[in-house]
């Protein structure tokens, strides 16, 4: 039997990414753990029982939907065999990945089922997302991101609307760092003639999309109503891409009041396949802006 190759230790990857965020840490050393407890050959049940606890926190653990505890991460290293040395520098990852993130001040209007989104997104090396309703909320300019608050949250005070359209517009500048993913949007032609906020915020909205066309970070992509009723991913999707050996790809489905994190090969395999059957039949960038500057002309 072949041996089971020992995984890379986060350190090594903080080693490749020495400004990796808390909520990327977490899925690393959650990843880690997982490894290493395969390479052990050791159930989910049998790890959590070494820590007094149930096989789904040991699941939740590995794939950080739950907060490390220095204390388990340390015992299951232990049971694992890692090195005292090992485990004392882990420890301080652990510590890292606890670390308030910088959207904490927005507070309530970053519900837990986002939280991993944000925390991710730039860290990632590619973000790939398809839209259906709206301009893709990484594009959206203040006005536009506005009336799409308001319409998702029509009794909310004007303060909370503020504080969601300014978390959204920071999210955006900082994609705009050096070292920032590549956004490669697919957006149904539908989103370009539907009236959000009006004729003004839909032309402003518009033109900076011609914009963004110019920005060596973005690829964006009209897919019209032929390319999106014969290839489709079947709503809207947003799928990250990490740089090899850092970490797994991840597929975000977001709904009303939650959302659904997917990173089973056999997931990623179709939501990539789906992409990618869609980004070959939708507009090339070239025709995406003669798209565009027509959808700017019906509301001129």
């Amino acid at each position: 039997m072949p041996a089971v190759p020992q995984p890379v230790s986060p350190i090594q990857l903080l080693e490749r990414r020495p400004d990796m965020g808390a909520k990327a840490m977490a899925r690393v050393l959650g990843n880690y753990l997982r490894a290493l407890r395969e390479s052990r050959g050791m159930s989910p049940a049998a790890a959590g029982h070494h820590i007094r606890a149930h096989a789904s926190k040991i699941s939740r653990m590995e794939t950080a939907h739950v907060s490390l505890k220095i204390r388990d991460v340390d015992d299951l290293l232990a049971l694992y065999g890692v090195s005292a040395d090992e485990r004392a520098e882990i420890t301080r990852l652990v510590q890292r990945s606890a670390q308030p993130d910088w959207w904490q001040p927005y507070g309530e209007v970053v519900p837990d089922w986002l939280q991993q989104l944000i925390g991710l997104e730039r860290d990632a090396h590619i973000i790939r997302t398809y839209e259906t309703q709206f301009v893709p909320g990484l594009l959206q300019t203040p006005a536009y991101a506005e009336a799409v608050v308001v319409s998702g949250h029509r009794l909310a005070p004007p303060e909370e609307v503020r504080k969601r359209v300014d978390l959204r517009l920071e999210r955006q500048r900082r994609m705009s760092e050096p070292g920032a993913p590549v956004l490669w949007a697919l957006i149904d032609e539908g989103v370009l003639y539907r009236p959000v906020g009006g004729r003004k915020v839909m032309r402003d909205q518009l033109s900076y999309l011609l914009e963004a066309l110019r920005q060596p970070g973005i690829r964006l992509q009209i897919a019209s109503y032929e390319a999106s009723a014969a290839a489709t991913p079947g709503a809207a999707v947003t799928y990250l891409r990490f740089a090899q050996g850092f970490l797994p790809d991840v597929v975000y489905l977001e709904h009303m009041t939650s959302a659904v994190y997917l990173d089973r090969l056999e997931d990623l395999d179709k939501y990539r396949a789906a992409l990618d059957e869609l980004s070959a039949l939708a507009a090339t960038p070239a025709a995406s802006r003669a798209m565009l500057e027509a959808a700017l002309e019906h509301y001129t």
